[in-house]
């Protein structure tokens, strides 16, 4: 009798979706996951191509932990409507969830230390490279991180010159709210190769569908001040996140742009790979831009990728290439390339 009254509950079918999708939701929204994710479960096999189904279930698993099942649920469903807005947002809630969570289980406390190169041979031998060495802390409001970095030029001849330089650094993502945060930036040298000041500024509005929007401003001064605009688009699709972004270097003599596009495949809750392809004559870094005003004309790829390889260590590695005209008949090769490690000190949270 058990066996047989057993088989029939197993079998039995839903014969009114939306109300046993509403009656999910009421369960989900008051906590009983354990009732709500067999229920939306079955919901989904009965009936595969309701979307809210699917997307309730994939909420779910996430509210439980189980980020990478909800993701995939949702992927799923992005697979056949990509434009799905509720996936969409789903999926970007989710991404959110399980960074934010391994940040919890990451030392709230690092020290992190740096080196990147910039180099060409034309019209000239150059090569200028930075050595950085920092701390950075996980306040309840968002990171902030202070940083020493150090510059090292060589360049052959005409000029054969060899120089240093130093620049003290601090940096801020704060969190303005759950849907708005900042970057915050301020730099000071007093040495011929960094600027003298540099101070950032750039807000992000998180929007429905996966969408994100920012828009801020770089300022550098060295014998004169120099402001360069920049705006960006950025969407979250399943693993992926994409990035549009422009920068407009304001002169007397007009506007000058430079355009970028960047693709991240995420390879789990924080890993990823990135490639960064632009072009342009507006610099897009803070370290090099004298030479990066110099050029009329340029393009680049870069490839970068990063891994938390645990609680307390972390790694970042990147190459690049640019080819860019550097006057008005002459062009040439320009390579760079990085590499980061952070080590958290401390209890994780």
């Amino acid at each position: 009798m058990f066996v047989m009254t057993a088989g029939s509950l197993f079998s039995q079918t839903i014969t009114n979706p939306e109300e046993e999708y509403s009656r999910i939701r009421s369960l989900a929204f008051d906590g009983r996951y354990e009732e709500a994710e067999p229920a939306a479960l079955q919901l989904v096999r009965e009936y595969p191509e309701f979307g809210d189904a699917r997307v309730l279930l994939g909420r779910i698993l996430a509210w439980q932990g189980k980020y990478d099942e909800g993701a995939a649920v949702i992927d799923t469903l992005l697979v056949s409507d990509p434009d799905n807005s509720d996936a969409l947002e789903a999926i970007t809630d989710i991404r959110r969830w399980s960074r934010d969570r391994s940040q919890q289980v990451t030392a709230p406390t690092d020290i992190r230390a740096g080196y990147s190169f910039d180099a060409y041979n034309e019209p000239y031998e150059r090569l200028w490279q930075v050595f950085s060495l920092g701390a950075g802390h996980r306040f309840s409001w968002g990171t902030a991180v202070a940083s020493v970095n150090y510059g090292h030029l060589n360049t052959g001849p005409p000029s054969d010159t060899t120089g240093n330089d130093f620049q003290f650094a601090a940096e801020a993502w704060p969190e303005l709210t759950p849907r708005n945060y900042a970057y915050v930036a301020y730099a000071f040298s007093d040495g011929p190769w960094f600027p003298r000041h540099r101070a950032a500024l750039e807000l992000w509005q998180t929007l429905p569908a996966g969408l994100a929007v920012s828009a801020g401003v770089n300022y550098y001064y060295f014998d004169n001040s120099i402001f360069i605009g920049t705006f960006s688009l950025e969407k979250y699709l399943s693993r992926y996140w994409f990035s549009g972004r422009a920068y407009f270097h304001f002169k007397e003599i007009g506007v000058t742009t430079s355009f970028f596009l960047t693709a991240r495949r995420y390879l789990g809750t924080t890993d990823y790979l990135q490639l960064t392809v632009g072009t342009g004559t507006a610099p897009d870094e803070p370290y090099d831009i004298l030479t990066d005003l110099e050029r009329q004309k340029a393009s680049s790829a870069r490839l970068t990728w990063f891994n938390q390889i645990n609680t307390w260590w972390s790694v970042r590695i990147g190459a690049g290439y640019s080819y860019e005209k550097y006057n008005a008949t002459s062009s040439r090769n320009r390579f760079e390339g990085n590499v980061g490690i952070i080590r958290g000190i401390g209890r994780p949270e």
